[in-house]
């Protein structure tokens, strides 16, 4: 072939290339995570508490409503949330948990299905001030997510909730909760309602705090309702599309628990860079022998395939394309590829991995999560499997 032939031109930026605003962006939530959490992060996993003046700042740099429409108060964009997610978790995972749910399900979801009235009432204060909460999940609806035993029963001016919800992220600091109920058991996932929910409602409690392996000083927590009166006007969508919210946001979701995967592993191979560089066997740095190097090489190229899936699927939202698939495959293989490279990194350290003294350990434990929430793994490759297969 002619060596003259002109080169084509690109007419696509790489995944990983940042806009200008984008690596603005990144760099401050960096340095902000660096210099303002992780002082913070041993004695907060200890605790099992996220602290609140953290939580303040979070709301001051506007990270809480990232995504939300410049006239409710927010400012940049889905792909800006991600980034943020994915920085924080980069130092500790709580502190992504706690910006993921607020972004990707909680705002998103309001922005997307509420009314205009709901819009102007809740989303300027979850920009603000308000921690927002999601909650799904019950004892006996964990991957079947819409078997729901909570209830609610239709009277004068609104519903009535009573029910129990568990496992729900941000309970502990949330000022609003999105509840998904069913108005009536025999239509299926037709009775599910999505409701909102304030923290001070009447009959309303948040319940036991869950003493977890892993992303501790986030909150998981029971909800209680028990003859909760919840105005019409707080439904969230229609009555009996509430499955309808909850497929479709937690789609965005899944992108978001893909960032937190990717920044749990960047943390942990730095830290395992870092480590083999200074720790010494037989006169001479770890980092030097063929095996170690072997080792991160396989991590560092695990991370940054998935990096692409989760910025692929990030992009995809943000073009209005088709993106369930990608963020299925994104959050499967982010959280399976955490897992794998945070016990990698936990094998470098050796003994010393093993103890609280260095944070190998807990970004191990921080990634145990990412196979479970959101969709278990083998929930991710069914909904692959579904959309594959209709192509």
């Amino acid at each position: 072939m002619s060596a003259n032939l002109p080169e084509p031109e690109s007419t696509a930026l790489p995944l990983t290339m940042l806009s200008e605003e984008e690596q603005l962006f990144r760099t401050s939530v960096r340095q902000f995570a660096e210099e303002q959490v992780r002082p913070h992060v041993s004695r907060m996993d200890r605790d099992a508490k996220m602290d609140p003046a953290l939580i303040r700042q979070f709301f001051e740099l506007g990270l809480m409503g990232i995504g939300v429409p410049e006239a409710y108060g927010g400012s940049g964009s889905f792909f800006m949330a991600v980034q943020a997610v994915e920085e924080l978790s980069r130092v500790d995972a709580s502190a992504g948990v706690i910006v993921d749910v607020q972004n990707t399900l909680v705002c998103n979801a309001i922005d997307r299905w509420g009314s205009e009235e709901q819009k102007r009432k809740y989303l300027p204060r979850l920009c603000s001030d308000t921690v927002g909460s999601y909650a799904l999940s019950e004892a006996g609806s964990g991957s079947d997510a819409f078997a729901l035993a909570t209830r609610a029963e239709e009277r004068d001016g609104g519903f009535v909730l009573n029910g129990r919800k568990l496992w729900i992220t941000n309970a502990g600091e949330a000022g609003l909760f999105i509840i998904f109920t069913t108005v009536n058991p025999q239509l299926g996932y037709r009775g599910i309602t999505a409701f909102l929910v304030e923290r001070e409602a009447q009959g309303f409690t948040v319940g036991k705090k869950e003493d977890k392996l892993g992303i501790r000083a986030s909150s998981t927590c029971e909800l209680i309702l028990e003859e909760c009166f919840v105005p019409r006007a707080q439904v969230l969508g229609e009555v009996g599309k509430g499955y309808k919210v909850a497929i479709e946001t937690l789609n965005e979701g899944r992108i978001g628990i893909g960032a937190q995967m990717v920044g749990v592993s960047q943390g942990a191979l730095e830290s395992a860079v870092n480590y083999a560089r200074e720790r010494k066997q037989f006169g001479q740095p770890i980092a030097s022998f063929q095996a170690v190097q072997f080792q991160i090489a396989r991590m560092a190229t695990e991370l940054e395939a998935a990096r692409l899936m989760v910025y692929n699927a990030a992009r995809l939202k943000m073009a209005g394309r088709p993106f369930a698939k990608e963020a299925a495959m994104a959050k499967i293989f982010a959280s399976e590829m955490a897992e794998r490279v945070t016990g990698q990194s936990l094998e470098i350290f050796g003994g010393y991995g093993y103890t609280k003294e260095f944070a190998a350990e807990k970004f191990y434990r921080d990634a145990m999560i990412g196979k479970i929430y959101e969709g278990t793994s083998n929930m991710q490759l069914q909904t692959i499997a579904k959309l594959v297969l209709s192509q």
